[in-house]
């Protein structure tokens, strides 16, 4: 049965995980390259993989031979070239010839929103919760996360420039220190 105090709990940890306010700066800049983000693919893309996840991803990263730390640990990597990327102004990744689509999925989807934090934090989920009441976070969260790539354009409008600037410099510090962190975690693993 459905228990509100899991559903809560699970919500809150995976709000925290995913952290998409915290990536807004990342998604105005994204945005910003490529014209627009899609919304919905970007929020379903997400919700299956975090589903997915959910039920097969121990089975999946053992049939590919990758345990979760080094799943953790190259998606430290990717995190800290796009709070790299923030900070300095610099491309690494190319955006040039990029669909939008194509965006809209990596790094949008995954890894940012369903990288490697999050699905390891749905396997520890797993243990602790119920399916239904993870699965009703999950929803929960996919819908605030929609909400927040719909209204990037408005958000940046009403930051101004100058504070989409300071955002991203910000968020891209602190992306760097929670992809460190992951490096260090999962390597001492």
């Amino acid at each position: 049965m459905f228990n509100f105090k899991e559903i809560i709990s699970v919500t809150l940890i995976l709000f925290s995980v995913i952290d998409v306010l915290g990536s807004l700066p990342i998604i105005v800049d994204f945005r910003r390259k490529l014209g627009k983000i899609e919304s919905e693919k970007t929020t379903i893309v997400a919700g299956a993989i975090m589903v997915i996840f959910l039920f097969l991803g121990e089975r999946l990263l053992s049939l590919f031979g990758v345990d979760i730390a080094s799943f953790a640990i190259a998606g430290a990597i990717i995190l800290f070239l796009l709070g790299l990327e923030m900070i300095l102004g610099r491309d690494i990744f190319k955006h040039g010839n990029i669909d939008v689509g194509v965006a809209s999925i990596v790094p949008i989807a995954f890894p940012m929103i369903a990288g490697a934090a999050t699905m390891t934090t749905l396997l520890s989920l797993r243990s602790t919760y119920q399916i239904q009441n993870i699965l009703v976070g999950i929803v929960l969260n996919l819908f605030f996360i929609y909400l927040v790539l719909k209204s990037s354009n408005w958000l940046e409008r009403k930051l101004g420039q100058g504070g989409t600037d300071i955002l991203r410099k910000v968020f891209g510090i602190i992306l760097l220190a929670i992809s460190i962190k992951l490096f260090k975690t999962n390597l001492s693993m």
